[in-house]
């Protein structure tokens, strides 16, 4: 019996993990697709790598790495002839939370930086002290204005690859591929409208009610411990669905919420 592990590139979720487990069900006598790491296990395979990367093609946005390892198991105890077996293990690092993270807090970083630069920029030159140039709701204003834009940005990258992986936790979009679809520019007419500052109290309601909404599914993927992909920096870094992810999607509702009830009557 022969094991032979692959690894995968293009897993967002469970949905992909069947694709491919489907995909290759007929090539091997067992297939084990994992989605954390991203790779395929097969034992018995009967048929050449090229093959393989085919279905695998086939079945969508994915690619099989040629970089295998292998494992040969012995016949079983009693036969006429034993073979030793060579064992090959590959041991897997967990990255600490800094490391998985890292590009994730370097734009919120960038972002918060850039909110108050610009305030700091506006009121240069007319005599006010900083407290009087930098203010809570501006800064929250800024900051949702380039928090949508630059995660917009990401998502339209691949709007595809995005909406099949959105599709893994979000509540409407599990149910109407479409709206993984629409999103990406649902957040980019948010970041321009934080960004003109237009419509205040409609901008505000909408992130609210959108935000809100996307939270109750990634809440349920990480209370359930699924292991999927978190798609808010669309599929170009792969960050795990953790409670990260819900505190910025709750965060987003909470500075929506204080804004509204900023707002001049």
């Amino acid at each position: 019996m022969n094991t032979i592990t692959y690894p995968l590139n293009g897993l967002h979720c469970q949905a992909c993990v069947r694709r491919v487990s489907e995909a290759l069900a007929p090539l091997a006598g067992q297939v084990q697709v994992s989605l954390l790491p991203m790779q395929v296990t097969l034992t018995d395979a009967h048929t050449n790598l090229a093959q393989l990367q085919a279905a695998v093609r086939a079945a969508g946005k994915y690619e099989l790495l040629s970089s295998a390892v292998s494992e040969e198991k012995p016949p079983i105890a009693g036969m006429e002839s034993v073979q030793s077996a060579t064992k090959i293990i590959v041991k897997e690092e967990n990255p600490g939370f800094l490391q998985t993270y890292r590009p994730l807090l370097m734009i919120v970083a960038y972002i918060l930086a850039g909110s108050v630069l610009v305030q700091l920029g506006q009121h240069a030159g007319h005599g006010m002290s900083l407290a009087q140039s930098i203010t809570a709701h501006e800064t929250m204003r800024y900051f949702m204005a380039g928090f949508f834009l630059t995660f917009s940005f990401f998502k339209l990258l691949d709007i595809p690859a995005f909406a099949n992986a959105y599709a893994g936790y979000d509540l409407l979009a599990a149910r109407w591929q479409g709206w993984g679809y629409v999103y990406p520019f649902v957040e980019l007419s948010l970041g321009l409208a934080y960004l003109a500052n237009f419509q205040p109290t409609f901008t505000n309601w909408a992130t609210l009610l959108i935000m809100g909404f996307s939270a109750i599914g990634v809440i349920r993927a990480v209370v359930s411990q699924t292991k999927i992909q978190c798609a808010c920096l669309g599929t170009v870094f792969k960050l795990p669905m953790s409670t990260v992810t819900i505190i910025e999607d709750v965060g987003m509702v909470l500075m929506a919420a204080w804004m509204l009830l900023a707002l001049p009557r």
